[in-house]
């Protein structure tokens, strides 16, 4: 595509086709980047080049379910076991033992599950944005309906084929929507009535686009990707990670919660869906961890503040793992 974003290569793994996208020396420290929804591993545009140039082999995958990698058909495909399998299957083919693994969003819950899973192939833990979440002790969609309503997203999207087709109509408006900078504060988003707190974010994509707060992300070209990317896959894909919830709750109940390998956590202070203050405590089950807050930042970290996100992850991996 460019000089700072490189074409993919198709990788076998799990079954399935992976587009990867790769940058830096192949004998350096090699480091995984997982994205989260609705997003590519174009997210981490801004990533590859800087990690690549710090000396670190850099791999950032366009996800099961996203981009040119495979779609497969049945829900049950996109749980966490073959999430995370994908991964090991990447390192496999790639002729790699370890990583640290970086997720932002949703690519930080299966990050943060590699170790629980296969802790043999994590060096370490990057997470962005998503803090390491123990196990509840209920199902988390019960949990989620419960506290939010039927109109939260994530419950909402556990309708078969609902939230895809509202998303796939006006591909171009869903990117306006979610891909937008300071939009509110972490502080004002506090202040408001409970009503408005519920994340309804399809209902918000309703409204005049006039009154969607904060401005765009992304430049123009930046835009066109995500849009004719998704305008061609659609949004089943990254939508079927949600509608494993309940089942990855499921089958993780006889794993130990505890994150050995050394772990860094970026908080965000105005991401109001993955708040730093859900990462109050992380140290409990995530021993080795340090700590980092942007300020005056959303939820889109890695590409709203690029240099910030960039320096903590380069600072940490120096320390941990010299390139």
């Amino acid at each position: 595509m460019s000089a700072v974003f490189p074409d993919p290569t198709m990788v076998k793994t799990n079954g399935i086709d992976m587009a990867v996208y790769e940058a830096g020396p192949k004998d350096g420290f090699p480091v995984v980047l997982c994205h989260g929804f609705p997003e590519l591993a174009f997210s981490w545009r801004h990533q590859l080049p800087a990690l690549a140039a710090a000396g670190y082999r850099v791999i950032a995958p366009d996800q099961r379910g996203y981009g040119r990698t495979s779609r497969p058909e049945a829900v049950e495909a996109y749980d966490m076991v073959h999430l995370t399998g994908d991964l090991v299957g990447l390192l496999d083919t790639l002729g790699l033992q370890k990583a640290v693994f970086v997720g932002h969003d949703w690519g930080g819950l299966v990050v943060w599950q590699m170790p629980l899973m296969h802790a043999e192939r994590v060096a370490g833990v990057i997470g962005v944005n998503t803090p390491f979440l123990a196990r509840p002790p209920i199902d988390p969609i019960m949990g989620m309906k419960a506290l939010y309503g039927e109109d939260m997203y994530i419950v909402y999207f556990q309708k078969p084929g609902e939230a895809d087709a509202v998303l796939a109509k006006d591909v171009g408006k869903v990117f306006r929507f979610f891909m937008r900078k300071n939009g509110m504060t972490a502080e004002a988003f506090a202040q408001m009535p409970e009503e408005l707190k519920r994340f309804a974010l399809l209902k918000a994509l309703e409204m005049d686009e006039a009154l969607w707060p904060g401005e765009l992300l992304l430049t123009e070209p930046e835009m066109q990707y995500f849009v004719e990317s998704f305008s061609r896959t659609g949004f089943t894909g990254g939508i079927n990670w949600y509608r494993n919830f309940s089942r990855n709750w499921k089958i993780s109940g006889e794993l130990a919660q505890k994150v050995r390998q050394p772990s860094l956590m970026i908080m965000a202070e105005d991401d109001v869906v993955l708040s730093p203050k859900m990462a109050a405590g992380m140290e409990r089950f995530v021993p080795d961890l340090e700590k980092v807050l942007i300020r005056k930042c959303g939820h889109w970290t890695q590409q709203e503040h690029p240099e910030e996100t960039n320096a903590a992850m380069i600072d940490w991996l120096k320390r941990h793992f010299p390139a």
